[in-house]
């Protein structure tokens, strides 16, 4: 049986995802703003994340919530941390890559995730030391151990500095020979899922926000995986900076893409 308050997180994204896909349906209606150079909101991310705030408020008025659009309240010991649409560029565009996505910090560990993928109906749920699991089937990251097998998945976006776009290049340069294929989806929660689930090998990433990789990274670490930061440490909440994948890979994988981001700041 799930933790209450996995349910009560499960209730949540669920609805957002019925949000979201009734918008779908009616694309002409959807307002889009900028927030910044090629950072874009709808509409529908705020509905949907205060569809998620609502349910939360309900069942747990005093808890603390972190939300991409809504911004900061404090809790005294638990804290929700949301993102109601990641890949909004995506939505934007229809191409169905995009997902919700609800971590549930306490006392300063993620102990509960959930990634809701509304189009395909797939909820990734995880509680610490419980397990990760996909619609209720319990899920483990990949076994392969060579780079040359593997599919691996990262992102980018023209708002990385100069020099961060030029090390990602190099990297590309060097990775797409040793390994089997890289993808760049555009969903960064759905890439940690999919690390999970053993659909991709691993994932790396500069500059992530916390709502990005928060419920991702503990389906990971329930899943089998591991997850570092570009220097092979834990700081990832908080630098935004992340190399995930199966045991074997993804050290092989930070020996391969550290030096390339070593040095830029």
């Amino acid at each position: 049986m799930r933790d209450p308050i996995l349910n009560i997180a499960v209730k949540a994204a669920r609805a957002a995802g019925n949000v979201i896909i009734r918008a779908l349906d009616r694309p002409d209606t959807i307002q889009v703003s900028q927030k910044k150079p090629n950072d874009y909101v709808t509409d529908i991310d705020r509905q949907a994340e205060q569809e998620i705030i609502a349910i939360i408020r309900k069942a747990h008025p005093q808890h603390g919530i972190i939300g991409e659009e809504s911004g900061e309240t404090i809790g005294k010991e638990y804290t929700w941390i949301i993102d109601p649409i990641d890949g909004t560029r995506n939505f934007i565009h229809g191409f169905p890559q995009f997902a919700v996505s609800i971590g549930i910090r306490y006392r300063g560990k993620i102990e509960h995730g959930v990634i809701y993928d509304p189009l395909r109906q797939e909820l990734f749920t995880a509680s610490r030391g419980k397990g990760a699991r996909l619609n209720d089937k319990r899920i483990r990251v990949s076994t392969r151990t060579q780079l040359e097998d593997c599919l691996f998945a990262t992102g980018f976006t023209s708002r990385h500095s100069a020099p961060h776009l030029t090390a990602y290049l190099d990297m590309m340069k060097t990775m797409i020979p040793l390994c089997g294929d890289i993808r760049r989806p555009g969903a960064a929660t759905l890439d940690l899922a999919y690390v999970a689930c053993g659909r991709l090998d691993g994932f790396w990433e500069k500059g992530l926000k916390i709502w990005d990789i928060a419920a991702g990274i503990l389906l990971i670490k329930e899943a089998g995986g591991l997850v570092f930061d570009m220097d092979g440490g834990d700081n990832y909440l908080e630098s935004g900076d992340i190399i995930t994948g199966n045991p074997k890979i993804v050290k092989l994988l930070l020996k391969k893409i550290k030096p390339h981001f070593s040095s830029v700041l």
